[in-house]
């Protein structure tokens, strides 16, 4: 099953695998042609409601492969304002080849011709709510037709990403859903046909362009409390400095008063906390955990700490009495495997510390995915292992991100990794923020790769990280 948004994504990803767009709309058309075939008699005379996005296109597609019915194509709204290309391409076809292709301005002139096959393809996922004009009084003819209805993807009206239907939907006899079923399909009154339309496991599997469009932040906002620091001092100041460049409105560091004037040094921007004490302890982690809970800020816990006992118990303490959100790294992963939490977590160990967690103890980690992924669903929490290739997975879920460079070995990058991640969380799931997160970093390497090869430092990946989530070039 597939969220639309989710879909979105993995038609983008597909997209960047070299798998076109026009392609799949091929492949969609031709899928929704078969189960037309399936349900209609010799003469029997086919309408299409077409609207202007790729669902309509699907539908163009379709009509050029029912030549043996009379098929008669409405488009509500003028052809000039069809979303994409390749659905325009697909209705001038139409209108080339002679087809009765007609458009539809104005709900007043909508009449829906006499047919015993109504195909659906007036609105696609992505849209929800109750039909608006021209396309409620479309459905109300549809509806009241009397003809058996194909929807293309999803019935108009309903909501491929939570289940829901408008009141005014489409109420369909069968729906051509494509690569695989939707969320609340299963429960409609209607036969539903999933199609392969020739989407490469890949586009789903591995991270791209999609999941990076699914996290990316559309406004600013978040801020990140990052607890960390005594022992060590930079790893904290970079986390916190990756979650502003991620997007976040601001981000605090809490750290030993000892440390945090050299933690704040690092960068102005930063709002750091100090607290009386050498390293994190109990005594300080429910002081901590009373500012998480008060202002419902996404934690990272863990770079820069120490592994003193008295630290890994604060830890521990922590985690245990927290109900929100967090990233775990580092030394913090330490105290994971036996925690008993209502906290969603998502923890960041490299190979190493995967092994010490109690994960598979491999230098290949996308070899290893399965394994990881029954890790997960052991330890109850997202993984997010990182290493040549990083490894996603919420236990049910797995994804593999590709980039990154062997110049991200130098140390710091996997603070900054915990920063991003932090910083999406504000906006995606958590699943989907580590998986953008994870391929964020590791383009951000590579950019730096291009020019310095392996004579980069994490701080430098921070000016790149702005360009990397945000430039839509790269997708």
């Amino acid at each position: 099953m597939i969220t639309g948004e989710r879909m979105a994504a993995v038609d983008e990803n597909a997209a960047a695998l070299g798998v076109a767009r026009k392609q799949l709309m091929e492949s969609s058309g031709h899928a929704v042609a078969r189960t037309v075939r399936t349900v209609a008699e010799p003469d029997d005379r086919i309408a299409i409601v077409a609207g202007r996005g790729n669902n309509g296109g699907d539908a163009f597609v379709a009509a050029r492969f029912l030549d043996e019915y009379s098929v008669s194509i409405l488009l509500l709204g003028k052809s000039e304002n069809i979303g994409t290309g390749i659905a325009r391409e697909n209705w001038e076809a139409l209108e080339q080849s002679g087809y009765d292709a007609r458009e539809v301005t104005d709900s007043s002139e909508f009449d829906l011709p006499e047919a015993d096959v109504v195909v659906d393809a007036m609105l696609g996922t992505g849209i929800s709510g109750d039909l608006r004009e021209p396309a409620a009084t479309a459905a109300d003819a549809i509806n009241a037709s009397g003809a058996t209805v194909v929807a293309v993807d999803i019935p108009s009206g309903f909501d491929a990403d939570d289940g829901d239907h408008a009141a005014n939907g489409v109420e369909a006899d069968h729906v051509v859903t494509f690569h695989d079923t939707k969320p609340g399909l299963e429960g409609l009154d209607a036969a539903i046909t999933v199609a392969d339309i020739g989407i490469p496991a890949a586009a789903e599997r591995d991270v791209g362009p999609g999941d990076i469009a699914l996290a990316r932040p559309d406004s600013r906002d978040g801020r990140p409390y990052i607890i960390g620091g005594g022992p060590y001092t930079g790893a904290p100041a970079l986390a916190a400095q990756a979650a502003l460049r991620a997007g976040a409105e601001l981000s605090f560091v809490a750290a030993p008063e000892s440390v945090a004037g050299e933690i704040q040094g690092y960068a102005e921007d930063l709002i750091v906390q100090p607290y009386e004490s050498d390293v994190l302890t109990p005594e300080r982690a429910d002081e901590l955990l009373e500012t998480a809970q008060r202002y419902d800020n996404v934690i990272v816990l863990g770079p820069g700490l120490g592994t003193a006992d008295e630290t890994l118990a604060a830890a521990a303490q922590f985690l245990e009495s927290y109900a929100g959100r967090a990233v775990v790294d580092a030394d913090a992963l330490r105290v994971v495997p036996d925690l008993e939490t209502e906290a969603t977590l998502v923890c960041t160990p490299n190979r190493g510390e995967l092994a010490r967690m109690g994960g598979p103890d491999v230098d290949d980690l996308a070899a290893a995915a399965d394994e990881i992924e029954a890790f997960a669903a052991d330890l109850g929490h997202i993984v997010l292992a990182k290493g040549a290739t990083d490894v996603i997975t919420d236990g049910e879920r797995t994804r593999i991100s590709r980039s990154g460079t062997v110049g991200m070995k130098v140390g710091g990058t996997g603070d900054t990794l915990a920063g991003i991640v932090a910083a999406l969380m504000e906006h995606a799931e958590p699943l989907d923020a580590a998986a953008a997160g994870a391929q964020v970093n590791g383009l951000a390497g590579e950019r730096l790769a291009e020019t310095q090869e392996f004579g980069f430092l994490a701080s430098e990946m921070l000016e790149e990280l702005p360009a990397t989530l945000w430039d839509e070039s790269n997708e």
